[in-house]
């Protein structure tokens, strides 16, 4: 087996600021979508918010961004293509993770002791579609991680996807909500690219070519579909009635 020198922006700076952006829309979308589910007085509503703000935050802030970042993801004479049901699985683990951290601040009573608990399933499924999105790669030889790195990506992710409900959620300014994209954007975005700097690789031209989708094969639609989602998401944003009650938003313990 040989070692290769991964490289990370092969097609560019573009890819990092691409997907820096793409989070935060997402990670802007969701949260909107989470002060809304806390503002509703109906349980029904709360869950339809909340499952649109994991989508938001899962679906198109953590998953798309990932795989927009990794067109820049190399191994120099290496095909890569990456499984189809596993890239999947990582897209569901986003956004049932997010969905269920997300229900701890906005389908119960709002404490502190939540909000730090929502962190956790939030962090975790930053991190673990990010390393199931990894699993998903094929070519012609294999990927190993440096623990300490892959440690410091996971810390990352549980520490500023928390800093970011905190700011929607505790300050409660659009201001905030606007810093708490920005971070959880943040968050996303170094996570992944921590997580790729753990990463070495060796290449076997031994083994059979690799079976999968190319890279750019799988975000150009996923790309194209998560627009309309975002636009749609918007749109239910801005004309959803704004007479719900605030009283479930102001309760504190």
């Amino acid at each position: 087996m040989n070692h290769e020198t991964t490289q990370h922006f092969s097609s560019g700076p573009w890819t990092l600021l691409l997907a820096y952006g793409v989070s935060v829309i997402g990670s802007l979308i969701g949260l909107a979508c989470v002060v809304r589910a806390r503002r509703e007085p109906g349980r029904g509503a709360r869950v339809r918010w909340t499952a649109l703000g994991a989508l938001a935050v899962g679906g198109i802030g953590i998953w798309l961004m990932h795989f927009i970042a990794m067109l820049g993801f190399d191994v120099p004479a290496a095909t890569i293509r990456y499984s189809g049901p596993v890239t999947a699985l990582s897209a569901l683990v986003a956004v049932v993770a997010v969905g269920f951290g997300l229900s701890l601040v906005t389908l119960a009573r709002f404490t502190g002791a939540r909000l730090v608990l929502a962190g956790l399933p939030a962090g975790l499924g930053v991190a673990g579609m990010h390393y199931l999105g990894m699993a998903a790669i094929r070519f012609k030889g294999e990927v190993f991680h440096d623990e300490l790195l892959v440690a410091a990506s996971v810390v990352i992710a549980l520490v500023a996807t928390t800093a970011a409900l905190w700011f929607a959620l505790v300050v409660r300014t659009v201001a905030a909500q606007v810093v708490g994209g920005l971070v959880l954007g943040a968050a996303v975005t170094g996570m992944h690219y921590t997580g790729m700097a753990a990463i070495r690789a060796t290449s076997d031209p031994k083994l059979p070519a690799p079976q999968g989708i190319a890279a750019f094969d799988l975000v150009f639609p996923v790309f194209v579909i998560s627009g309309l989602v975002v636009g749609v998401l918007l749109w239910t944003l801005f004309t959803a009635s704004g007479d719900a009650s605030d009283d479930f938003a102001d309760r504190r313990v």
